[in-house]
C-alpha cells in the first residue's frame, strides 16, 4: 500500500504544471494537433491493430511498476531496444507512405488525410449490392475465377497502388469483363470502395494460417490474407469449382449462395448507414471518440 501511495505522490508531482509563457501554450496546441492527425490517420490503417497491442504492453508495464514485478520490468528493460526496431519494421509501409507524402510537399492536415475523410462517408448503394451479387454468380456459372475486395474503414490504398487504376462505377458487366480469361485485368484482385471499382490486378498478402486446407489455391489464400490485415470483406469465386466463398476477419466461409451473400452485404451496408446516423445524432460524442 505504501508503494502505491508513493507512486501516486510521484505521479502528482510529475503532473504539476510548471511556470508557462504564451509560447508554451502555442507549442502544446501544435503538438496536440499533430498527435490528433497522426492518431486519426493510424486508425484508418492496419497499424491501428499494432497500436492497440502496444497500448496493452504499456498497461502491463504500468502495472508491473506499481506492484514491483521485478522480472517483468527486467524483461521490458532488456527488450526495449529490440522492441523499437521491431516497431520500425512493422510500421515500415506506413512510415514510407508518410515520408513519400512529405516529399511531395503536401500540407499534412489538408492533403494527407483528405482521402480518408472522403472515404469514411462512402458506402455502397442498393444498386451496387445487386450488381455485386449478380456479377459474382454470373462469374460462378462460367467458372471464372474472381477476387473482389470491399474496402471498409481501414484503407487499402497501398494494395490498390499495386494494380491498375480503374475508377469505374460497379456493374455486373464491368466485373465480368475484368475477370474474363485472357484479358489484361483478369489476373489479381479488384478493390472496391463505395460504389466504384478503384483498381484491378492488385496483389494481396497471402495468409500464413496453417489451419487452412492445403487444397486451397492462391486466390483463396489471398482473400483470407487481406481479411487478416484489414477489416475488408472479400468475395472469392473458384476457377475450378465455380463455388463462391467469402472471407472476413481471417475466416473463410465456403460455398455460399446468392441469398447468403446478399444478407452479408446488407449487414455491411446497414452497419455503415447506422454509423452515419450516429455521427449526425451525436456529433460531439463522435468528436471525443476520434480524439
Amino acid at each position: 500500500m505504501d508503494n502505491i501511495l508513493r507512486m501516486l505522490d510521484k505521479l502528482i508531482t510529475w503532473l504539476s504544471l510548471p511556470e508557462m509563457n504564451p509560447m508554451d501554450f502555442v507549442e502544446i496546441i501544435l503538438i496536440a494537433v499533430l498527435f490528433y492527425y497522426v492518431i486519426k490517420w493510424i486508425k484508418t490503417t492496419r497499424a491501428w491493430v499494432i497500436v492497440k497491442g502496444l497500448i496493452v504492453l504499456l498497461l502491463v508495464w504500468i502495472a508491473a511498476t506499481l506492484f514491483k514485478f521485478d522480472v517483468i520490468l527486467w524483461i521490458f528493460t532488456n527488450t526495449i531496444g529490440v522492441g523499437i526496431t521491431a516497431v520500425l519494421i512493422l510500421f515500415q509501409p506506413e512510415l514510407r507512405r508518410v515520408l513519400e507524402t512529405l516529399g511531395q510537399r503536401k500540407i499534412l492536415p489538408l492533403d494527407f488525410f483528405a482521402e480518408n475523410k472522403d472515404k469514411k462517408n462512402e458506402k455502397f448503394s442498393e444498386t451496387t449490392l445487386n450488381e455485386l451479387v449478380r456479377g459474382t454468380f454470373e462469374l460462378a456459372k462460367t467458372k471464372t475465377g474472381a477476387l473482389i475486395v470491399l474496402e471498409q474503414e481501414i484503407s487499402l490504398t497501398e494494395y490498390a497502388q499495386t494494380g491498375i487504376m480503374v475508377d469505374g462505377l460497379i456493374t455486373s458487366q464491368l466485373l465480368i469483363n475484368i475477370f474474363e480469361h485472357n484479358t489484361p485485368l483478369h489476373d489479381g484482385a479488384v478493390i472496391v470502395r463505395g460504389d466504384r471499382v478503384v483498381s484491378a490486378t492488385c496483389y494481396l498478402p497471402l495468409s500464413g494460417n496453417m489451419r487452412l486446407s492445403k487444397d486451397l489455391g492462391t486466390r483463396h489464400r489471398a482473400g483470407v490474407g487481406i481479411s487478416e490485415v484489414s477489416d475488408s470483406f472479400t468475395i472469392i469465386v473458384s476457377e475450378e469449382t465455380g463455388k463462391v466463398s467469402i472471407a472476413r476477419g481471417g475466416n473463410l466461409i465456403f460455398n455460399v449462395d446468392g441469398d447468403f451473400l446478399r444478407a452479408k452485404l446488407l449487414e455491411l451496408q446497414k452497419g455503415r448507414e447506422q454509423e452515419v446516423k450516429n455521427k449526425k445524432v451525436f456529433p460531439r460524442l463522435r468528436g471525443k471518440r476520434e480524439k
